[in-house]
């Protein structure tokens, strides 16, 4: 499915002019061989970016192929410097071996042998002429070597006129029947699974992923979609291809493809350890965008579409063009596939309107919602650097933004991880945020499938009776009012008594309820108005406390602690809309009296 998928965006890839030539990639040229009409001379020209400068360095599509083993196959017209003209690799002394020496002269030989049978395939072609007369005349032997080029250096052919050599057609022709030759050794012909054909089958798929195109922390390399090269690791003890069989026109298609995606930055997301690439069977508008950058006008055309139609299966009829995204990962050489995904588009425009309505959290001071990006969520779960005030890179653990990313996608659940993480970075940061707060409406939601369950609200609940939410805006209202009481106190019960209180509160609770009264004693003298507030609020908290069955919990579960910190951020969350709304209200009317105070003060 995956690879037919890949040959469908490779067809309209071709059909605008954006698919390569069959074996095809991006190469970086350091460097041309200008081969003159008559083919008896030729000039080695640098084309490497001055140092010091920003120039980007010459890049072409050139012929390329996947290459392994004890003597890897030369590319056509570009190659490395130790493939066209012989320069040997270096140890660590900066000199070659003899060894070193052979295998640059064995590889130049299987170079040049590459270019006489291009050049005898197109005998009317007069590039191909002044080719085989420089070949044949030794000329690759009378180039100059310049001191700085390497052996890993690019080469590429020029014709005398600035006709790049590997762009004629007749290269074109010739690469993809060397590539074709090579893959297809076996001569196995049979049904293609992709496009469902008889041809000749391919032992292994031609063309690699491009290295650096999947994100990894360890060295990047090109790697293979398909491989399988032990026994132990195919179906029945088969190698590579038998049990997936597949046409060298498919698979060379599909993966010119894929990396076109990967390539692109419109329909690709990277993460730290993984790659997203995304596309439709028709055009539609950038949806997937919002996730990592949305906009008030993005999300609000996509909760429009969830209360429209709430149901997925609704929502899948009003759209049903397909919608497919592909997460690959890295395993040494071998791509990992992560995750598929293949539905209709109305389906995910309800998948993505709920991840927002189930995630977005009340800015009291702003007086709005917030929806925040998938990157901010993934990076809120690593840890809180208070001095540096920002969140430590690569903190968050392993894998779990992808995991969001397919929650997001599939409106799943969110990882199970996730809360009991998320809790002891909580603890151990004492970091409350609207990321955070996102989280925990994510991870606290029973059932984000069914369009009929509500998750916690995105603001204060007065009817949630969860004793963890109830002890949570219990324990705000406390540091609210010891906060009101002594404005410039430095280490508040927040920051004292926050991780004891999420996990054991009837003891924190209740002797800081007993505390508060000299607080509030203080504001009853100092600032009538916010003790009349405060303590009321204070009054009602204990009061729904004091109604559930056994009081006070003296543990919480994991959910319970969710729900401590959940109710003690939406209740300082309404605390700062009270308090911007009395603000507001003074500088409003010039003729506002002292008293009351801000009631959320």
């Amino acid at each position: 499915m995956l690879l037919q998928r890949l040959t469908e965006v490779a067809g309209r890839a071709e059909a605008d002019g954006e698919l390569p030539p069959a074996y095809y990639r991006p190469k970086k040229i350091q460097w041309v061989l200008r081969i003159s009409a008559d083919g008896t001379t030729a000039r080695l020209d640098d084309r490497r970016p001055a140092k010091g400068t920003k120039d980007k360095p010459l890049q072409r599509e050139a012929p390329y192929a996947y290459r392994s083993g004890k003597r890897p196959p030369p590319n056509l017209m570009v190659d490395t410097a130790q493939y066209v003209l012989a320069v040997a690799k270096t140890g660590s002394d900066g000199t070659a071996s003899e060894a070193a020496t052979q295998e640059a002269l064995r590889r130049q030989a299987d170079y040049t042998d590459l270019l006489l049978s291009w050049a005898h395939s197109a005998p009317d072609d007069p590039y191909a002429t002044s080719v085989r007369a420089f070949v044949t005349g030794g000329g690759l032997d009378r180039v100059p070597v310049p001191e700085g080029i390497t052996a890993a250096d690019t080469v590429a052919l020029m014709a005398h006129d600035g006709t790049w050599l590997h762009e004629l057609p007749t290269a074109h022709t010739a690469w993809a029947a060397t590539v074709r030759a090579r893959k297809s050794g076996s001569g196995i012909s049979g049904l293609c699974l992709v496009c469902g054909e008889h041809g000749d089958l391919l032992d292994t798929i031609p063309e690699s992923i491009k290295s650096g195109a999947i994100p990894t922390s360890g060295l990047g390399r090109d790697s293979q979609l398909i491989s399988i090269n032990a026994a132990a690791q195919g179906r029945g003890g088969s190698l590579q291809l038998v049990n997936t069989p597949v046409c060298e026109r498919c698979g060379s298609r599909a993966m010119a493809a894929l990396n076109l995606l990967l390539a692109t930055n419109t329909h690709r997301r990277r993460g730290s350890d993984a790659v997203t690439v995304w596309w439709t069977k028709e055009p539609a508008d950038g949806l997937f965008e919002s996730l990592d950058t949305p906009t008030e006008e993005h999300v609000a055309k996509l909760l429009d579409a969830l209360h429209t139609c709430p149901d997925p299966v609704a929502a899948e009829r009003l759209d049903p063009t397909a919608y497919y995204a592909l997460t690959l990962g890295l395993n040494n050489a071998r791509a990992v596939v992560s995750d598929w995904l293949d539905i209709p588009l109305g389906r995910l425009r309800n998948h993505l309107g709920a991840w927002f309505a189930h995630h977005q959290v009340y800015d009291g001071w702003e007086d709005t919602y917030r929806h925040l990006p998938l990157w901010h969520l993934a990076l809120a779960t690593g840890r809180w650097d208070a001095k540096a005030g920002r969140y430590v890179a690569r903190s968050a653990p392993k894998g779990l933004e992808a995991e969001l990313l397919h929650a997001a996608l599939t409106r799943g659940p969110a990882p199970a991880r996730l809360l009991p993480h998320l809790l002891q970075r909580i603890r151990a940061d004492r970091r409350v945020d609207h990321p955070r707060t996102a989280l925990l409406r994510l991870a606290l939601h029973p059932n984000r499938k069914d369009h009929q369950v509500t998750g916690p609200a995105p603001q204060l609940d007065g009817q949630n009776n969860e004793p963890g939410y109830l002890c949570g805006r219990a324990f705000a209202v406390l540091e609210a009012i010891q906060r009101a009481a002594l404005p410039d106190i430095n280490t508040t019960i927040g920051d004292k008594y926050f991780g004891t209180a999420m996990t054991a509160p009837a003891s924190v609770l209740t002797n800081l309820h007993a505390g508060a009264k000299g607080h509030l004693k203080r504001l009853r003298r100092d600032k009538r108005g916010t003790h009349f507030a405060l303590d009321a609020r204070l009054s009602d908290a204990f009061a729904a406390i004091a109604e559930l069955d056994k009081g006070i919990p003296t543990l919480l579960t994991t959910d319970q602690k969710a729900w401590f910190v959940l109710g003690y951020e939406q209740q300082r969350a309404a605390d700062n809309a009270a308090r911007a709304a009395h603000k507001k209200a003074q500088e409003g009317d010039d003729d506002t009296p002292d008293e009351p105070e801000d009631p959320a003060a």
